[in-house]
This record gives C-alpha cells, structure tokens and sequence, in this order.
C-alpha cells in the first residue's frame, strides 16, 4: 500500500494529501526565503502528480523571481510551495506536514546568503549556492 502524508496551512483552508515516498527536506537560506519566512526555508519536494491539494482557490502565488513563483494561503499568510517554472515537482514547506510525516533534514543551501543572526551548527553538507547537481558538481541553480 502506498503511503499518504496529510498537512494543512496555519488556518487549514489550504489542506494537502502526499503520496508516495517523501524526499529529503532542503534547508534554502537565500534572502528571498529569509525574507518570506524569517529565518530559513525548510522544503521537501514533491512531484506533481503526487500531491493533491484542498483549498487552491486560497492560494495566492507571488512570482519572485524571472524562474520561480511562491504560494501562500490567502487567510492566514502561512508560506506554502515553491514552484520552478517548468518543474515537474513543487516544493512543499516541510512543517506543514502533520506529525507523522517521515521527514529529515539533509543538506543546507544558499548558505552564503545566510543571515547574520544565527549560525548553521550542524554536521550535514553546506553548499554556497544552490542544490548540487546528481554528478555532484554545484552549478548553483536551486
């Protein structure tokens, strides 16, 4: 049987239901993502056809960048997805999931963007730039 994560934004008017195996979660420090969420962004990505969501019609969907847009719910304002143009997964925030979701944090990004105010203190991989790529080199694209 496949399994099935369930979450919801802060107000639950945006809910969502994952299937399938959850990925690693991302931690992006970007200032982009320190600014919409304060600190850094906590993110596992999900592929489209895997993630059904309740509630689209309050999210709103903020383009940040020429490649990328950000949604948020409408009610309440809880950060919600990150969505590349042309990608075929979105990345989902990892605390909206409910508690029984399988997550873990695995690497860090964008740390040279990081703020000031606090400090990266433990042991997984810390990357200047964006993901690195599946050969392992980092082109710096997130």
């Amino acid at each position: 049987m496949e399994e099935e994560y369930t979450g919801a934004c802060l107000c639950g008017a945006v809910r969502l239901r994952a299937r399938g195996q959850l990925t690693e979660v991302v931690a992006c420090h970007c200032s982009q993502c320190r600014r919409q969420t304060g600190l850094y962004y906590a993110a596992t990505d999900i592929a489209d056809e895997d993630l059904q969501i309740e509630g689209e019609e309050n999210i709103s969907w903020y383009r940040a960048s020429s490649s990328a847009q950000r949604g948020f719910c409408r009610s309440c304002g809880s950060a919600l997805f990150w969505k590349g143009d042309g990608a075929r997964h979105i990345s989902v925030m990892a605390g909206l999931f409910d508690r029984s979701a399988p997550l873990k944090l695995a690497y860090h990004i964008y740390c040279a963007d990081k703020a000031d105010f606090y400090e990266i203190e433990d042991d997984l991989p810390h990357y200047p730039q964006g993901r690195p790529s599946p050969s392992g080199s980092n082109p710096g694209l997130a």
